[in-house]
């Protein structure tokens, strides 16, 4: 039986692949496991590592740092790429408040972090750590330990992860008590806030179908392309019903006639403007009508697959003057877009395009919709983006007061390049599109391979850690998990007003806490509280990355 423990506890190539491959194992069955409905989930590969490592199942230290980064990489990557197109939308609006109290809330654990420091005497790199946990915030332990290794030339410091695995259940649970807190003391009623959503409901991003008479004079005899021109707002003229006569497809050379009967689509919060510019509502013909009317029309949902298309516009396309369709909405990433002709598409955008079956037939082949092709690996944008990313990261700038460059890391660098190429990708004809199924694949195996390695790495002295104080940390982290927090949502509930489920989803987001958003989720029959969690989520993860470098090297 030799060559078995020499398998398991010697060295090797396929000691290697081993010992990862059965602390991921044991970690991802133990995350199915639920205490009171909650679980840590794949977090429990970290414990699985260290428990591992502790009974001596280790790795070579260059195969153990090599995997451990790769791995955060390719979570980090596939999350930027997921997160990319919704991130500059989310300083919209109500969204700009959103963001603004969870900078405020990451910035109170900075402080918190570095207050518990300076009092009880913890090592700040320690006390990073924790804070990472804390804040249930992989990436960021990933950067402090890669701002610690460059500061150390290359040294690691176990209690790094150590402080990181014990805080993290703390505040995994953390953010669930405080909303439970929250709820109790402001004596919160779920089905009031839900009525309170839906009295609120019109300034929701909607798309909407008017039925209009058209009666404004200084119409008459106009295109629908000089009509657009007129009025400065998002909606697109589907189809015109002339009196006397039959429903065709709008087009921007379609001249409107005194009588015309139109059928608007719009944005929900801009009904009225839309509704006043044009006339009045028919009183003889309402939206559901058209369908009636329209019988050589078919309404056709299809996707756009082809590379080609990616990053042009609706205008760019012509697909009224070529196959005589409408595109009356654009659905991408489960929001739905009004068709103006200045949208640019994406591969993965789903049209609602409307003509009859021969020519939606004939445009929905122009533009691909062939569900097999989306199934098929973009891997130029992935690698091309994770070289740019790397290269990001490890380029230094100097900030003032901070006696080492900063610098993104190789977990802020390739988090950036893939928001940007998320968002910007498809402009410059870069297919940035992966299944939902390929992206969690890919974060999933980056994020294990990644916990892995950090509790092989650490399993070795966390006993030891723990029973020399550690197990203080505790402490530490509830604090910095919890005061922020109520810091923060107690005035935006009192002075800002916010809905519960907008707070919770706050609260969820801003401490990067997916089993938090579960939770979250299940109090309510309403989407807010995912919305608020996606809204802040991103450029959350930003600044918990750079906040624990900035941590570490405040231990120079």
């Amino acid at each position: 039986m030799g060559w078995f423990e020499n398998l398991m506890m010697g060295g090797g190539i396929a000691h290697s692949l081993l010992v990862i491959a059965l602390v991921i194992a044991v970690g991802t069955l133990l995350g199915k496991v639920k205490v009171a409905g909650i679980s840590l989930g794949v977090t429990w590969v970290l414990f699985a590592g260290i428990a591992a490592s502790h009974f001596g199942m280790t790795l070579e230290s260059e195969v153990q740092h090599f995997v451990k980064e790769f791995g955060l990489i390719l979570f980090i990557f596939a999350l930027g790429l997921q997160v990319g197109p919704g991130f500059f939308a989310s300083f919209k609006k109500g969204g700009l408040s959103l963001v603004g109290y969870a900078v405020a809330i990451v910035a109170l654990g900075v402080g918190t972090t570095a207050l518990i420091s300076i009092v009880t005497g913890t090592p700040i790199s320690t006390m990073a750590g924790v804070m990472s946990g804390a804040i249930t915030n992989t990436p960021g332990l990933g950067a402090a330990q890669t701002a610690y290794g460059d500061m150390h030339q290359g040294a690691v410091d176990p209690s790094i992860a150590n402080g990181y695995a014990v805080a993290y259940p703390i505040g995994a649970v953390g953010v669930i008590v405080c909303m439970l807190l929250f709820k109790s003391v402001f004596k919160v009623k779920l089905d009031g806030e839900t009525a309170a959503l839906v009295a609120e409901s019109g300034d929701a991003h909607h798309t909407e179908r008017l039925s209009i008479l058209l009666t404004n004079s200084n119409l008459y005899g106009r295109t629908v392309e000089e009509a657009r021109g007129l009025l400065a707002r998002n909606f697109v003229l589907s189809r015109v019903r002339h009196e006397g006569g039959g429903v065709e497809i709008a087009s921007a050379e379609t001249v409107l006639h005194e009588g015309d009967k139109l059928l608007i689509i719009s944005d929900e919060a801009d009904r009225d403007a839309i509704m006043a510019f044009f006339g009045v509502p028919t009183t003889d013909l309402k939206a559901g009508d058209w369908v009636r009317l329209e019988t050589q029309f078919v309404p056709r949902s299809v996707i756009v697959t082809k590379s080609n298309i990616n990053g042009k516009s609706l205008s760019a396309l012509k697909l009224r003057g070529t196959f005589g369709v409408n595109v009356t909405r654009v659905a991408r990433a489960g929001i739905e877009l009004v068709a103006a002709p200045e949208l640019e598409l994406q591969v993965g955008d789903k049209l609602t395009v409307v003509g009859t079956e021969e020519a939606v037939a004939a445009a929905a082949a122009f533009v691909g919709n062939s569900v097999k092709n989306l199934n098929h690996p973009n891997l130029i944008a992935i690698f091309v983006g994770i070289t740019l990313g790397v290269l990001a990261g490890s380029v230094p700038f100097f900030v003032p007061g901070m006696p080492e460059p900063l610098k993104l890391g190789l977990a802020g660098g390739p988090l950036i390049v893939a928001i940007l190429i998320g968002r910007f990708g498809p402009r410059y004809k870069l297919v940035t599109y992966t299944t939902m199924s390929a992206n969690l694949m890919l974060r999933e195996v980056g994020i294990s391979l990644f916990l892995a390695c950090v509790g092989l790495g650490a399993g070795e002295t966390f006993v030891e850690s723990i029973a020399g104080g550690g197990y203080r940390w505790v402490m530490y982290g509830a604090l910095i998990t919890i005061v922020p927090i109520l810091l923060i949502a107690i005035p935006a509930r009192i002075w800002g007003r916010m809905n519960y489920f907008r707070l919770i989803g706050l609260m969820a987001g801003s401490h990067t806490n997916p089993m938090a958003l579960s939770y979250a989720n299940s109090l309510g029959g309403n989407d807010q509280a995912s919305v608020a969690y996606s809204t802040v989520y991103p450029f959350t993860m930003f600044l918990r990355i750079l906040a624990a470098q900035v941590l570490v090297m405040m231990a120079i």
